[in-house]
């Protein structure tokens, strides 16, 4: 572990999404790691939101500004470069464009020495203003968005990659889902982890997966999530005759126990900028099926840890499935490898991500 600076970094963080999802959930993840090591982190957050409460809850100065509306945007530039100006932040990490073009407008404003944009989508960017315009610096979740930034014409000196990371997870030791969901001990459980929106690609996977549920062996479809696909999802797995074998359980706070119930993991997302759902199975020890796209290759080596197919070809995602549901030896060695790998690096760890971020910082800070 690298040692702590010799000046702690008074940090601001800055996010107008409403809801947590994986985007609120890796600012928490950095905030914590970066508290570990000694540095000061606050956040500015719409009031109510997710990642508000969640960061009250666990000690953080949370800065409230509603950020919605024209009205809105002028008094929040006025009312974050009070607060810039009223302490000497040395660096503001915005995420969202919204509260990019209020925050770092009021950082510019305010002299704030280091203005940094987080890019966590998977589509390229469109206009370059709320990443090297108003900021100084951008940070990529992944090579794959590195890319993609670099192509749109980013300077390398003005970017750097940092892999979001997973919380330390542990295999349960015993889980109880299957109990749970009255699935005998010997059936073969493949589950799925991922908000129920359409480019997680859940009508696809049913489709492909649907003959593998109905065939006779007693094979079932597990899903943790919740979204707008929901009722869809299940009228669609109702349709292909296999709604007894497909369990939606909405939102889950015990995935270590949902993933440990589980022998196969799939997600036949359409784009994903790196996918740590991915990265959570494997570090539970199970073998992956998912799509070629974005950042996922990263994260999953096809042959070794899982299966890598197109995404929009449910005959290959079928296939893929139908290979490891065969091949019991086949899900160990993968599982095992896929663990392993995810040990073995540390750039998917809280701590080696705070590590990544403070050396931006200090190597931007220092020019």
């Amino acid at each position: 572990m690298k040692a702590a600076p010799s000046r702690p970094l008074l940090v601001i963080h800055s996010e107008a999404a409403t809801g947590f999802g994986g985007q609120e959930h890796r600012i928490l993840k950095e905030m914590r790691g970066m508290r570990e090591r000694g540095h000061q982190m606050e956040a500015i957050c719409q009031p109510g939101s997710g990642l508000f409460c969640r960061l009250t809850d666990e000690g953080f100065t949370v800065h409230p500004l509603s950020m919605y509306g024209s009205v809105n945007y002028v008094k929040g530039v006025y009312r974050v470069w009070r607060l810039l100006s009223s302490r000497q932040y040395d660096v503001i990490n915005t995420h969202s464009r919204r509260d990019t073009v209020i925050a770092a407008a009021a950082a510019r404003l305010a002299g704030t020495p280091l203005i940094v944009r987080t890019r966590h989508l998977a589509k390229p960017p469109g206009s370059l203003w709320s990443y090297t315009g108003l900021p100084h610096k951008v940070i990529a979740i992944s090579e794959y968005v590195t890319q993609q930034l670099l192509a749109r014409g980013v300077r390398p000196n003005d970017l750097d990659t940092v892999f979001t990371a997973v919380a330390p997870l542990t295999p349960a030791i015993q889980s109880t889902l299957r109990a749970e969901l009255r699935i005998e001990g010997n059936a073969l459980v493949i589950g799925c982890v991922g908000h129920l929106r359409p480019q997680k690609g859940h009508r696809l996977l049913l489709t492909a997966i649907a003959p593998l549920l109905t065939s006779g062996p007693d094979n079932h479809l597990v899903v943790a999530g919740e979204g707008s696909e929901l009722e869809s999802l299940k009228e669609q797995a109702r349709a292909l005759g296999c709604e007894g074998r497909v369990h939606f359980l909405g939102r889950r706070n015990d995935i270590e126990n949902v993933l440990s119930g589980c022998d196969i993991f799939v997600l036949a997302t359409e784009f994903e900028a790196l996918g740590t759902s991915f990265i959570e199975a494997a570090a539970c020890g199970l073998p992956v099926v998912a799509t070629s796209v974005g950042g996922v290759p990263e994260v999953v080596k096809h042959g070794e840890t899982g299966l890598l197919v197109p995404y929009g070809d449910v005959d290959q995602l079928r296939d893929a499935l139908g290979t490891l549901a065969a091949d019991g030896t086949l899900r160990t060695r993968m599982g095992k490898a896929g663990a392993a790998y995810i040990r073995s690096e540390r750039k998917f760890t809280i701590a080696g991500m705070a590590e990544s971020v403070e050396a931006a910082y200090l190597r931007w800070l220092s020019r």
